[in-house]
């Protein structure tokens, strides 16, 4: 059978953004208007590059820390950025995850860092592996994470994993950022600590609010170990002088008045009833074809197709049949052509069944 484009709705297995229904507009809006008469003529003003300090003193009474390690910015992915130019210079070598998020790749390569990538495995980064290379004298001084529902894979690191990494960052003194974007969108099983909590004087953990609110506030924030706070905030300063202190008054209203906690329920139903249906779609029409994770929370399933099928022209045989789909290989380093990952966040019920019934007749073509 060949797809036609006649009457076929266009379904978008391509960005893991987060539902139109879920955006709060309303009470965002109010929020808006609340603090803009409460205090617009300091969150309108040139500021303090590290951010809205309500915030900050917000995030640090959670971790225990003093607000100074608190750092807020245009989403985590520019916080990411500005610590690979204060911590590291071109030719300094970084490990991350295989796959990992598109986006980083990119960032490193603009840096020119030299990047070793350590493959996942079904509870995270392969350590034995990573271990080996340190022990062979490669000079790792950076790893990037995702260890809470990975993105583009969807797999969580295990508690013991997380303790050797630590045990291995202080041996051999490289610098752990651990990325949990997603972390609180947790849909079954047990929470595991994070491993900045394992080594909170150690770990850098990057987050932000664009998965929980919205990603058009741009609101991200970082904690910093204490000899990186002065780098990363005179860096910021010189960059764009401060972020959207605005935004930044909005998300602490929005927590403040107790209405993250709220949202967060409705989230974690929204999301994880799509999720429930994407792999129940995978285990209907991809069994015998390929293999996939089963994620307990995020937005991603990472799916792997059996190489015996040729996808040298699936993305665009995919388009061609109104399916679009992320290049595979994008997400790693070597290989990846067999990758495809799913984000189910945006797309209704009804677009994820058609989605991976078409998917399965495009790649048995």
């Amino acid at each position: 059978m060949t797809w036609t484009y006649v009457d076929m709705e266009s379904i978008f297995f391509t960005r893991g953004v987060p539902a139109r229904e879920s955006i709060p507009v309303e009470s965002l809006a109010k929020c808006a208007q609340d603090v803009i008469l409460a205090s617009g003529l300091d969150i309108l003003q040139y500021a303090p590059a590290a951010g809205y300090l309500p915030l900050r003193k917000s995030l640090a009474t959670k971790k225990k820390m003093d607000d100074s390690r608190v750092f807020l910015a245009q989403g985590s992915l520019q916080i990411l950025d500005i610590l690979l130019h204060c911590r590291l210079h071109p030719g300094d070598t970084v490990a991350v995850e295989q796959p990992t998020y598109d986006r980083v790749l990119t960032l490193m390569r603009r840096a020119h860092l030299e990047i070793v990538p350590i493959d996942l495995q079904s509870d995270g980064l392969d350590v034995e592996k990573l271990e080996k290379e340190l022990n062979a004298g490669v000079p790792i001084r950076l790893l990037y994470v995702i260890p809470d529902f990975q993105n583009p894979s969807g797999i969580s690191m295990s508690l013991e994993k997380r303790r050797r990494l630590v045990e291995l960052s202080l041996q051999f003194g490289f610098c752990i950022v651990e990325d949990s974007p997603y972390r609180n969108l947790r849909y079954a099983g047990e929470e595991i600590p994070s491993i900045f909590d394992l080594s909170p004087e150690s770990v850098i953990q990057l987050s932000s609010y664009s998965k929980l609110i919205s990603p058009g506030l741009r609101v991200g924030y970082a904690f910093l170990p204490p000899d990186m706070v002065g780098s990363v905030n005179r860096y910021a300063e010189d960059t764009y002088i401060n972020a959207s202190y605005l935004n930044h008054a909005i998300v602490h209203r929005f927590i403040q008045d107790g209405l993250l906690d709220e949202h967060l329920l409705f989230l974690k139903g929204l999301y994880g009833e799509r999720l429930r249906i994407l792999l129940a779609a995978l285990q209907e029409n991809m069994e015998g074809i390929g293999s996939w994770t089963i994620p307990q929370g995020g937005f991603f399933v990472g799916l792997w197709v059996n190489e015996k099928y040729d996808l040298s022209s699936l993305i665009s045989r995919a388009a061609a049949s109104e399916l679009h789909l992320s290049a595979g290989h994008g997400f790693f380093m070597n290989g990846g052509e067999y990758f495809i990952r799913l984000p189910f966040c945006a797309l209704t019920p009804e677009n994820i069944t058609t989605g991976i019934a078409r998917l399965r007749q495009l790649i048995l073509e």
